[in-house]
């Protein structure tokens, strides 16, 4: 990666979320020393700031089945056009959360440029959710079904790019809502759940997992802190008992580097208000500098 040049794009969005704070995250990247981390492992980091986004405040709920999604899909737009900007440039879009919705924008830029492609999801939860299945409407729950193309009506409006994804893999998995289980019954994407990943190992699971997503278009991971057992990772929105430790995520960004596949990355769901002295965010920039290759030797 030595010289890779990163574009770093910051989407400081709540809306998709059912807790507030998440906005916050992009800054506690930054604070955490994500510039300078880069910098050390031999990229050129260029931060090209943060996308405009709404507030609760200011915002209709609109349908509560989408809870904000009018406002979600503009911030979301102005993601996929940087996104398609950086990769045009010859650079490696690295997007900053805000909550999981943000990954909307990030997959339609790339599907924009590219063409549909596959994506790594390395979460907690499955994000499959959908507008008549989300027992909660927060749209963060929907992304990656939406990005398959299975979201409906809601996510065909506009300039979505969608579907966006043909070939996904899920890691570290260990909280579905029935919805998402039935459709997981009909989809052919890997489902790693942390009890997979128990029994076969990390390694295992990123390497099928990986072999599963490459393929034509691009390769995307999208990594969401709650993926990390909360213990090593408290900031983050919907925390859930027993996920990855610190060297399992760790291994999983590494192979990640060695792969080689991965032409974007973003991190999400970084709540400091939630966190303990940014520890959450700290972690977040050393799992970047791991996906970009950072090595203990």
């Amino acid at each position: 990666m030595t010289g890779q040049p990163v574009a770093v794009i910051g989407a400081s969005l709540d809306l998709g979320a059912g807790r507030r704070g998440v906005d916050m995250g992009p800054s506690a990247i930054r604070y955490a020393g994500l510039e300078t981390r880069l910098a050390e492992i031999g990229c050129t980091p260029g931060d090209w700031g943060n996308v405009q986004t709404a507030v609760a405040e200011a915002s209709a709920v609109g349908d509560e089945r989408v809870r904000f999604l009018r406002e979600i899909r503009e911030t979301c737009g102005q993601i996929g056009d940087l996104v398609g900007r950086a990769i045009v440039d010859g650079q490696l879009p690295l997007v900053l959360g805000g909550d999981h919705s943000v990954a909307l924008g990030t997959l339609s830029g790339l599907a924009r440029v590219h063409g549909p492609g596959g994506v790594l999801w390395i979460d907690a939860h499955g994000d499959l959710n959908r507008p008549q299945t989300s027992p909660t409407g927060n749209v963060h729950g929907m992304s990656l079904a939406a990005a398959l193309g299975l979201g409906g009506e809601e996510f065909t409006e506009g300039d979505w790019a969608f579907p966006a994804v043909e070939r996904a893999a899920v890691v570290g998995v260990r909280q579905l809502d029935p919805g998402e289980r039935e459709l997981l019954r009909t989809l052919d994407i890997g489902v790693f759940t942390m009890s997979v990943v128990d029994r076969i190992g990390v390694e295992r699971a990123i390497r099928e997992a990986l072999d599963r997503v490459a393929g034509p278009g691009f390769v995307h991971v999208s990594l969401d802190m709650d993926a990390v057992d909360p213990e090593i990772a408290p900031g983050v929105g919907t925390p859930v008992k027993g996920g990855l430790s610190y060297r399992e995520a760790h291994l999983a960004m590494e192979l990640v580097a060695e792969s080689g596949l991965a032409g974007s990355l973003e991190v999400v769901e970084v709540n400091p208000i939630l966190d303990r002295e940014n520890a959450t965010a700290e972690l977040a920039v050393e799992l970047v500098a791991s996906a970009l290759g950072a090595r203990i030797l």
